[in-house]
């Protein structure tokens, strides 16, 4: 459980597995654990390396100054400090972002990039949802009610024909215990309505993966898909029956379309 410590904060971060070195980037309000059931299935592939970003898990102080800027900083910094040569990067949702930034302001180091579940585009409803949902963990039971009120935002249809689903999600959130606090969520949901996004598509050279979630209402893809258009090596996939949360609702079909996917540009695994 190795640590990073940068001028303003102390960056945890997992790392395991074997082969060429693949950065992981977790979006709003999750951590490195949003990766748990992903990164088996890569690890026998690449030495997976996975941040808690500013504000989340065990990366201290919760407090600290939060930007996109220095969120991506941050990631090469782990990636300096680690000391394993040109590596690949994919994030989901804001880690999608981040993946494309870190794409442009270190191209010699960056070999593809992946964006899962995410779109260069703003969407107050997704800000006011995040809201919405920090205001009902602030009231009485809010621990519990507010994990209840996110669920239908990021799983797709058939996570819900189970009803037990939601039941063992929420016990694991709950007993979770490197669990984001309410004032970090709080400081991160403020910091979400300043980000902006670094990179423009035409300016990332490297090829780039893009999954859609078929069933995403946070980021739609008819929304997102043309914010990637201008991308010079820009493959594309959608998995039909995936909510926003495309790495828990499908991560045997998305860990395969990108496999493929690292495949096809020659930098195999």
């Amino acid at each position: 459980m190795p640590d990073l410590k940068r001028p303003d904060v102390t960056l945890h971060y997992e790392i395991e597995g074997r082969g060429p070195p693949l950065l992981l980037l977790a979006g709003m309000l999750s951590d490195s654990a949003t990766w748990a059931g992903f990164t088996p299935l890569l690890s026998d592939h690449f030495t997976v390396i996975r941040p808690d970003n500013r504000t989340t898990g065990r990366t201290t102080p919760w407090h600290a100054n939060t930007s996109m800027a220095l969120m991506t900083q941050d990631a090469l910094a782990v990636m300096d400090h680690l000391d394993l040569g040109p590596f690949h990067v994919a994030g989901h949702s804001m880690g999608g972002l981040l993946a494309m930034d870190l794409a442009v302001s270190a191209p010699d180091r960056v070999r593809t990039a992946g964006v899962f579940a995410s779109g260069r585009v703003r969407l107050p409803r997704t800000l006011a949802a995040f809201e919405a949902l920090l205001a009902i963990r602030r009231a009485p039971q809010g621990e519990e009610l507010w994990l209840r009120a996110l669920y239908p935002w990021v799983f797709g249809h058939g996570f819900f024909e189970n009803p037990q689903n939601v039941e063992t999600a929420l016990l694991a959130a709950m007993n979770y215990p490197f669990k984001q606090n309410v004032d970090a969520m709080a400081h991160q949901i403020k910091a979400f309505g300043l980000l902006r996004p670094i990179a423009k598509p035409a300016k990332v050279k490297c090829p780039t993966f893009v999954a859609y979630a078929g069933q995403d209402i946070l980021v739609p893809p008819d929304q997102a898909r043309p914010s990637f258009q201008g991308i010079q090596d820009l493959h594309e996939v959608t998995i039909d029956h995936a909510g926003h949360s495309i790495v828990w609702d499908a991560p045997d079909e998305l860990a395969a379309h990108y496999l493929e996917f690292i495949k096809s540009t020659g930098d195999g695994v």
